[in-house]
């Protein structure tokens, strides 16, 4: 590497070869910086997307659910009413575990794309 390289040319006397390398060095580090910040931007951006995508899905299918509550209470089918809310609080149970992965995941996210 530009790192070894330096170090042998000042062993050798060669300070203009070394000061070559040393500026290599400093900007291959940069670089690779540089990369894993537009990584961690990614990484964020895609997070945020998969929540979007989730909460849509939630959000389509608690709408079928409320339908299907107001048709059954209509009916007044006691049977239908309490297989109705056994569905429901299925789908809250899910809604609290998504939630919950979203929350991590945007923390993890925030974390990593925080300025130090």
């Amino acid at each position: 590497t530009s790192v070894v390289l330096a170090l042998l040319a000042i062993q050798k006397g060669n300070t203009e070869v070394a000061r070559i390398h040393a500026e290599n060095a400093i900007r291959q580090k940069n670089q690779a910086i540089n990369f894993l910040r537009m990584s961690a931007r990614v990484d964020a951006v895609a997070a945020r997307v998969q929540t979007a995508v989730t909460m849509g899905k939630v959000t389509k299918s608690m709408a079928g659910v409320v339908k299907s509550m107001d048709a059954t209470l209509r009916s007044m089918n006691l049977e239908k009413i309490s297989a109705l809310m056994d569905k429901f609080e299925h789908q809250f149970e899910t809604l609290d575990v998504q939630t919950q992965q979203m929350e991590d995941t945007m923390s993890s996210t925030t974390t990593l794309t925080t300025p130090q």
